[in-house]
């Protein structure tokens, strides 16, 4: 059997034989953005590059989704390799859809040329058969967690359980075969080196916020109307003068967007949405924070004699790293770039976004790195990838790489995370939580 460095070697240059291949998989995205529960053309693309490949796999999973099993040569351990398929709504940005705003402003579309990387070195002549497991190739849809009634109403229509990818995988057991996993995500100049490894993320709870007034004349006969706009103005007022009772250590984020603020301008406004997120560094936290927001919608629908209706949806749980994990892949990376271009991070260090793969890390071993490959603010008109080798073809081998170091032999590797590396909780308490964090409340300002 060819040494794991021999295998390396392999899958680098099986990589790099295709480099234009992946490219042209993650620049073809960027040209066709969807957000997420939309992404068909994206998951087209991919299941027609897998089946150019020869991996058979799974289409529609949580509406968009894909997954892919590439068999090593004796049972062992599943490792996933995860690329995301949506993208955000970034209106004046350089390559968004004009008819939709939608755009690639956080980089996904890279994460699927770097699993599909992965894939075509795992897939070079003898690596597969040295590697005792399986490699579970799998796009997941909807990490952004955006169009929040829209995702409301599939749930209410009985098409989702939970509303974003990854935690939708979990709830479906698309992840129930697998034992680990591993992504990486791009990363503008904030980051001082090509790769950065460790912290962890904000978690979050989801807003869904309808404020009902009454329709009435807006010049002729206000008074008889009852101004869901203002109900939600002085909710907003009262939600920014909790600031000051939000710790700094604890990273709390409360922000959102009126998505529908009435329907003419001469008449009162009678229906008003807010779609806003309460974010944290703890569960604990987030529900203090989350008490306030509901008091502050409350208190406008008292101040106007509106009633709102507060839906609080589940979202995402912090990151936690996996020490092993990280471990095997600052090795490999640090192949690939040299030890003064991996940066790692202490594990309290917040960036203050949430990922659902903060989810998948609750319950199995994760590494979810940050490759140094764009300019300009993420989820900004201005972020633009501009190193696609460091974007796609290094992180592709890196995961590569690391799969075989984890599944080389009789998988030792990643026999050891696991034993190292008991899950925070199971499926069930998993989805016992969020179910228990689907809020449903209709108050009455009277």
């Amino acid at each position: 059997m060819p040494t794991i460095e021999e295998l390396k070697l392999k899958a680098q240059a099986a990589i790099d034989e295709r480099s234009d291949w992946l490219v042209d998989i993650s620049k073809t995205i960027l040209d066709n953005p969807e957000p997420g529960f939309h992404e068909f053309k994206t998951a087209a693309l991919v299941s027609e590059r897998l089946s150019e490949l020869g991996v058979g796999h799974q289409t529609g999973i949580a509406l968009t989704g894909i997954k892919g099993v590439l068999a090593g040569g004796r049972p062992g351990p599943t490792v996933a390799v995860i690329g995301e398929l949506d993208s955000l709504r970034v209106l004046d940005h350089a390559h968004a859809d004009p008819e939709t705003g939608a755009a690639h402003a956080c980089g996904h579309h890279c994460q699927i040329g770097m699993m599909m990387g992965a894939a075509v070195g795992l897939m070079a002549p003898e690596v597969l058969d040295s590697l005792a497991g399986n490699v579970a190739l799998i796009a997941v849809p909807a990490e952004e967690f955006i169009d929040v009634q829209y995702r409301w109403n599939l749930h209410k229509e009985g098409k989702l359980g939970l509303m974003a990818g990854k935690q939708e995988f979990i709830r479906l057991g698309a992840f129930d075969d697998v034992d680990m996993a591993m992504m990486v995500h791009t990363a503008s100049t904030n980051e001082r080196t090509k790769f950065a490894i460790g912290g962890t993320s904000n978690g979050h709870v989801v807003k869904y916020i309808r404020f009902v007034g009454k329709a009435a004349h807006a010049g002729g006969s206000p008074e008889l109307g009852v101004n869901a706009l203002q109900a939600a103005m002085v909710a907003l007022n009262a939600l920014n003068s909790q600031r000051e009772t939000l710790r700094n250590e604890d990273t709390i984020r409360l922000h959102g967007i009126l998505t529908h603020g009435g329907v003419a301008v001469n008449s009162i406004p009678a229906d008003v949405r807010y779609e806003g997120r309460v974010r944290g560094r703890s569960a604990e936290v987030i529900a203090d924070a989350n008490m306030k927001m509901d008091r502050c919608m409350r208190a406008g629908a008292l101040a106007m004699g509106a009633t709102v209706e507060i839906v609080s949806i589940p979202g995402y749980l912090p990151m936690v790293n996996n020490d092993d994990l990280m471990d095997v892949f600052k090795a490999n990376a640090e192949d690939l770039v040299g030890e003064r271009e991996v940066g790692v991070h202490p594990p309290n260090l917040n960036r203050g976004g949430s990922t659902d793969m903060g989810d998948l890390s609750q319950i199995m071993p994760v590494v979810h790195p940050y490759t140094r490959a764009a300019t300009g603010t993420g989820h900004g008109t201005d972020y633009v990838i501009q190193d696609y080798e460091q974007a796609v073809i290094n992180p592709a081998k890196a995961m590569a790489m690391s799969v075989i170091d984890l599944l080389y032999g009789d998988a030792e590797r990643a026999k050891q995370t696991l034993d190292n590396s008991p899950p925070n909780m199971s499926k069930g308490q998993y989805l016992a939580l969020q179910d228990s964090r689907l809020v449903e409340e209709v108050y009455v300002g009277e």
